[in-house]
């Protein structure tokens, strides 16, 4: 190819699909401020009633963690590192497998607003408020990052206004949760995945016309060393292969999918339990689809960048530019293309960060106004929960200013969100899992988990790992034109580049050469593990083989098998009539969930001793 192109910039008509995409998501919000009965109780603002299918709750599942950060990272990772990101389809599988078959159903069969309720009814008050802070803490900094980090680096290569840009987010993303909860969010959520899909057609079908077909994509990948799928290194130290990917990715998208708020949330919303658990099934297939586009992207950047990478020559200063270059280079020619992907870009960040302002609030309701005020009434908590929308709206838009100073901290910020979900994610697992763990075990083993999680992750950060265990994969500059000073307009920012390494490779440890070089993939997993172990032995050494333990806090074969038809007369029959635990008498309020206790209305009689743990009662 020639040298580097002049890249242009914005013009009026990229602006304005760009903006239609806001004025719609806060339409959508005022809608469903005002449709119906509007959000009379914090149940309507902060579940949706209970009553939402599985279709627009999978679309929302699929959004909530692809931000921006996905859509311009993801094809800069396969540019640099190759098409074995992949991979991550098994993991994602697996994930949903897990999520939907482990702790969906002992979150849904209890009913719980906050997943961190959960925490209280296993173990006690103090697990909980611990589970509910470090939430509330990552949601928030992470949020913060995923508002900044992409209008920075669209800024840089289209000229699109950066604070504009955080401000419109932030502010459009409040306005639609506040006015509209789940509801809004969800059904947002689900237009936003369609201009994703759309911004990625765009770009692909473009770079295939431009690079004479998809063939010529994949050849030049190919030649290029970038269809590197089948990496089955057992080391744990290598960033990326099959098995780094498959186990220690499936750790830390459980910690997002299995019990993170911003997720549990929209499925227990579901107005039954086979429902949800198809959201998250039908969620797999959104995954999928984004995945796949996300790893063409970055082949088709490789194929029009193999001789003349724009990094190394400077018309870029960071990887995460490179998607935006490339629509620049390729879709100038078509007003308003541009502003389509930036749209694109932008409705993961709105899917993001709206799911986390509505998580935000949702806990903060649940777990400190209504334990501290008992007897607030229902429409004080829906109006509580809009302000508490507000409020995390303007601390994550507060948190994206100081992300604009930290600097090489945002790399270490994202990874400290991944190192707290693997602690949490093992506190979760010890409850739905193991029925002697009690709350001192719960708590030391989070402590732990969190402790050890959050060493290796600084250290990590402090002392990266050296190029070898990166793999990455060579870029080319010969066929760039040397008289190209390439600073038309590219301004200067850290380059993700670390010198330590080189300069000081003499004085590195065993210490960071082995734990800190592990791969960070497996932080989530070290984090995890860490807890379970922890937690099991100081529950063994302080009674908790001693303890009662009530059955529906814990995963049951019955709960595993409750949505497969091979198994459902069996149960019904067999497990509800025979053992005969419950028997109940309805109000005369009706509701349209179907087997969620939590909008049954129903009180519960027990009628015998059968469904005990150690001599507690159902």
């Amino acid at each position: 190819m020639a040298a580097p192109r002049e890249i242009g910039t914005f013009v009026v008509w990229d602006y304005l699909v760009f903006a239609g995409m806001l004025v719609i998501s806060a339409v959508i919000g005022v809608y469903y401020a005002f449709a119906g009965v509007g959000q009379q109780t914090s149940k309507d603002f902060l579940m949706g009633g209970r009553r939402m299918n599985a279709v627009p709750v999978a679309l929302s599942l699929t959004a909530s963690f692809m931000s921006a950060i996905t859509v311009l990272g993801t094809p800069a990772e396969v540019y640099r590192f190759g098409a074995i990101f992949s991979i991550f389809a098994v993991t994602y599988f697996l994930t949903v497998v897990l999520s939907a078959e482990v702790f969906l159903p002992v979150f849904y069969k209890l009913g719980v607003t906050s997943t961190y309720e959960y925490l209280e009814l296993r173990f006690n008050k103090y697990v909980r408020l611990c589970g509910t802070v470090l939430f509330v803490v990552q949601t928030i900094l992470y949020t913060g990052i995923v508002i900044y980090a992409p209008a920075l680096a669209l800024n840089q290569v289209t000229g699109f206004d950066l604070w504009g840009a955080v401000a419109a987010t932030g502010v459009v993303c409040t306005f639609y949760c506040t006015l509209g909860g789940l509801k809004a969010v969800i059904w947002t959520d689900v237009f936003q995945v369609g201009i994703m899909v759309a911004g990625f057609a765009t770009v692909i079908i473009r770079a295939a016309v431009v690079q004479g077909g998809i063939d010529t994509i994949l050849s030049d990948a190919y030649e290029g060393g970038r269809l590197n799928f089948w990496n089955f290194d057992p080391n744990p130290l290598q960033r990326h292969t099959f098995w780094t990917i498959v186990i220690g990715g499936t750790f830390t998208w459980t910690s997002l999918y299995g019990v993170n708020q911003s997720q549990v949330q929209r499925y227990i919303s579901c107005k039954s339990r086979f429902q949800a658990k198809m959201s998250l099934y039908i969620n797999l297939l959104g995954l999928w689809t984004i995945l796949t586009c996300s790893v063409f992207c970055g082949l088709a950047l490789y194929s029009r960048y193999h001789d003349c990478d724009p990094w190394t020559a400077k018309k870029v200063s960071a990887l995460d530019q490179l998607m935006p270059y490339l629509v620049m280079d390729i879709l100038r020619d078509y007003p308003g293309l541009p502003g389509l992907f930036v749209a694109c870009a932008y409705s993961g960040t709105l899917s993001t960060v709206s799911s986390s302002i509505n998580a935000l609030a949702a806990v903060t309701v649940e777990d400190v106004i209504k334990l501290r005020f008992r007897s607030l009434s229902e429409r004080s908590l829906s109006w509580i929960s809009q302000g508490m929308s507000v409020l995390f709206g303007v601390l994550c838009i507060g948190m994206a200013a100081l992300a604009s100073v930290m600097g090489a901290l945002l790399q270490a910020a994202l990874s400290i969100f991944g190192m707290i979900g693997g602690p949490l994610l093992g506190m979760f697992s010890l409850g739905i899992l193991v029925p002697f763990a009690n709350s001192i075990g719960a708590l030391a083993g989070l402590m732990s988990g969190f402790a050890v999680s959050l060493w290796v992750g600084i250290g990590a950060q402090l002392y990266p790992p050296c190029s070898e265990r990166m793999l990455v994969l060579h870029l080319e500059t010969y066929g760039c034109n040397s008289s190209s000073n390439g600073t038309s307009w590219v301004t200067a920012t850290e380059m993700p580049v670390s010198t330590s390494v080189v300069a000081f490779v003499s004085l590195r440890t065993p210490l960071m050469d082995n734990w800190y070089s592990l791969s960070y993939l497996y932080f989530s997993t070290v984090g995890t593990l860490v807890t379970i172990f922890v937690g099991i032995l100081i529950s063994l050494l302080t009674g908790g083989r001693k303890q009662n333990v009530d059955h529906r806090f814990l995963l049951t074969k019955e709960d595993f098998l409750s949505n497969f038809d091979i198994f459902n007369k069996h149960i019904s029959n067999n497990y509800l009539e025979e053992k005969a635990v419950l028997s109940y008498k309805s109000h005369p309020m009706e509701d349209g969930g179907t087997d969620n206790p939590a909008f049954n209305h129903i009180e519960l009689n027990f009628t015998d001793q059968s469904g005990k743990i150690n001599g507690t009662r159902l």
